[in-house]
């Protein structure tokens, strides 16, 4: 098991938050795990910007290196003792910055809690659709810095129909200066041209990707250059990017030869994980046991990271 697509602040657990909320005398509006439990989990199906709102509780204690690197190990042991092999864990350091700590620290931090964990990973830093570019210009220089210290690329993420990803050409024309491997959602809340604009600025793999099913050039390009597709099926039902989850493209994905990757996004916001993914599409599609190795093994060909396998 292999998680390629994973959001840090998405992935706190109730008593994650409860530790970091006594910790740093952020008060919570409730102390009852169960309760905080459904603050923290998308229950229904809305909108991309409506399933984006369950990050803010999560990022109240998120605001010090202290508790990044506790929220990475935390994350880090939990994946471990689910037997995950490897996985790469994203946020947004500006994000994490609203009471002073610097997004420097708050990566230093990260990579120490990842060095700390029972599992060998690596972190995506994310730019932030809606943020100034000088904040993502200096997230692409962060990821650079940090390279050799546990950072292994860098990511767009945010409200995809409100901020285009053609907006960000400057801040990938930088990664691509300091050869920065790049993934980028798109294809999830906005069309195929998401897609191409982020395939355009040297993405590697995309986050999501559905749009890519409905534009047959598109597939082509994807089959052709090799794009690994981060696929994660209850979050898209859950922002309403697939109707139905028979409607989700992961078979056609496969079926046209384009690489697939298996992920949680999520897992607390969309109460999942690696494993409850595949009993998902496994019973949706009637997919052999076969087909989760096979997503195990391009997940592991197309990570970032150097060190799947060993810590």
């Amino acid at each position: 098991m292999i998680d390629l697509h994973l959001h840090l602040d998405g992935s706190l657990t109730p008593r994650d938050l409860l530790h970091l909320s006594r910790s740093t005398g952020v008060a919570l509006p409730t102390e009852r795990e169960e309760d905080l439990r459904a603050l923290m989990t998308f229950d229904g199906r809305g909108t991309l910007n409506e399933y984006l709102k369950k990050f803010d509780l999560p990022l109240s204690v998120l605001q010090s290196g202290e508790a990044v690197e506790y929220a990475v190990k935390s994350l880090g042991d939990r994946l471990a003792a689910m037997g995950c092999e490897y996985a790469e864990v994203r946020f947004a350091p500006m994000l994490h910055t609203r009471r002073g700590a610097t997004a420097e620290s708050i990566v230093k931090s990260a990579c120490r809690g990842a060095q700390e964990s029972a599992l060998p990973m690596r972190l995506l830093l994310c730019c932030m659709r809606g943020q100034s570019n000088e904040k993502n210009l200096c997230t692409v220089e962060l990821a650079a810095a940090w390279r050799e210290k546990g950072v292994a690329g860098v990511d767009l993420a945010g409200a995809e129909a409100l901020y285009p990803t053609e907006n960000y050409r400057e801040v990938f024309a930088l990664a691509a200066k300091l050869d920065i491997d790049v993934t980028i959602h798109a294809g999830e809340a906005a069309g195929a041209d998401s897609i191409r604009a982020a395939l355009d600025f040297g993405a590697k793999r995309i986050g999501h990707g559905v749009a890519a099913a409905r534009d047959e050039a598109l597939l082509e390009r994807l089959r052709r250059e090799r794009i690994l597709i981060e696929v994660c099926p209850t979050s898209n039902l859950q922002t309403g990017a697939v109707k139905r989850l028979k409607d989700h493209p992961i078979k056609l994905f496969l079926e046209r030869g384009i690489p697939v990757a298996l992920c949680s996004d999520n897992m607390t916001v969309s109460d999942t994980s690696v494993p409850k993914e595949w009993e998902r599409i496994k019973k949706t599609f009637s997919f052999e046991n076969d087909i989760f190795a096979q997503l195990t093994r391009t997940a592991k060909e197309f990570a970032f990271g150097d060190r799947v396998g060993g810590k």
